[in-house]
């Protein structure tokens, strides 16, 4: 299970050090892709697979699934790391998310989202302020799922 906050620093070249604990858990084969709210979204080729089976299920006619594929699967790259966990972000992938030369790898479960750290203490602050509300809409989606 991937889990946790780490910090990390931009080095020459958009270079990160990806946490060793995540190493560990998260493999080799790594696809980095853009994400939701200016973040990128890592995943080892295992969950990307889910994530390709999701867009491949679904109607290219459909629109939302359409700009789901051309959001996620369109930016994706393969990423090389060396021998010390180390990884140069693409210049797209660099710019989607504004990252500056501070960075917050966040786990969660099943991938790791990458924030520019400045950006992820707003996101944090917005998650506390309206933690509850975010809770009961999550509750009501749950109700209506099973209902």
């Amino acid at each position: 299970m991937i889990i946790g906050e780490y910090k990390s620093r931009v080095g020459e070249k958009k270079r990160v050090s990806l946490p060793t604990k995540f190493r560990e858990q998260i493999g080799e084969d790594l696809i980095l892709t853009r994400g939701y709210e200016e973040s990128l979204i890592l995943v080892n080729k295992e969950m990307w697979e889910k994530v390709a089976q999701g867009v491949i299920n679904g109607s290219f006619t459909d629109k939302n699934i359409r700009d789901t594929s051309r959001f996620l699967v369109g930016s994706a790259k393969e990423i090389e790391m060396d021998s010390q966990g180390r990884f140069v972000i693409p210049e797209s992938l660099f710019n989607h998310a504004n990252l500056g030369s501070e960075i917050v790898f966040i786990g969660l479960v099943n991938w790791i989202e990458i924030w520019d750290a400045e950006k992820w203490q707003k996101r944090v602050g917005y998650l506390q302020e309206h933690g509850e509300e975010i809770a009961q809409e999550i509750s009501k989606m749950s109700v209506e799922k099973n209902g």
